[in-house]
């Protein structure tokens, strides 16, 4: 079938094996000092590893190419029967709990009634698989391409992160379809001001940030852009 999966060049790559890491289906191993696919179906074309590569030894391009066998990978990756996943597995399924302090009852419902905090939401579609490209909102905006755990993730992120911005939500690891072709089209035909991208520590959300990129590189447009990290907890890291 013809899908996404990565390609590496040999001769950029530095041997670093930062991008063997980066990969939580086994996809890439180190072979004579260099970086290597060793199985198609292994390769989830989601590009985790693309930005850990110092060099830009790694791209994703869409060719002919084994299906992605996710069963053989969470085999080969150690998942159980039961559905339990075990440390060498993909983070973003590991299951976990937070305890957040909270307030007194009384004083929580005081702080409700005095302030309502005010949805930053400024237009819909939000989703970013069924936005038009052509939507008269991208004219002049600010773009928030986020990750759609942030959400629920970071408590205030309305007024610290949407505020006066469009949103975007997307999750790579669970959408089909091509992001980065998306959003080369929102750029390229509309006055976008900048770009702000938010995801979690898990790897999968590294795929998002690679298609941001990719749409700014094919726009051809020298526009500001950057990345937030949000973990589990809540807490910004970066």
């Amino acid at each position: 079938m013809i899908r996404d999966i990565i390609t590496i060049d040999e001769e950029k790559c530095n041997g670093c094996a930062l991008c063997v890491n980066a990969c939580h289906e086994g996809a890439l191993q180190m072979v004579d000092g260099k970086a290597k696919l060793i199985s198609e179906s292994y390769c989830d074309g989601l590009g985790d590893c693309l930005p850990e590569c110092p060099t830009g030894a790694i791209k994703i391009e869409k060719r002919e190419a084994a299906d992605y066998d996710e069963e053989e990978v969470k085999k080969r990756m150690g998942k159980s029967k039961s559905g339990q996943v075990v440390p060498c597995s993909c983070p973003s399924t590991a299951m976990n709990t937070f305890e957040h302090r909270s307030n007194d009852k009384h004083e929580t419902s005081k702080h409700l009634q005095t302030e309502k905090m005010e949805p930053q939401l400024r237009q819909w579609p939000c989703q970013l698989q069924l936005v038009p490209v052509n939507a008269p909102f991208f004219n002049q905006a600010k773009l928030l391409i986020a990750a759609d755990c942030t959400a629920y993730a970071y408590a205030d992120i309305h007024n610290s992160f949407m505020k006066g911005k469009i949103t975007l939500i997307g999750c790579p690891k669970l959408d089909s379809g091509d992001y980065a072709a998306k959003l080369s089209e929102i750029i390229k035909n509309n006055l976008i001001e900048s770009v702000q991208v938010l995801r979690m520590t898990v790897p999968c959300c590294g795929g998002l940030v690679n298609s941001v990129k990719q749409a700014l590189i094919n726009s051809g447009k020298m526009i500001p852009w950057s990345v937030v990290t949000i973990s589990p907890e809540g807490n910004i890291i970066e």
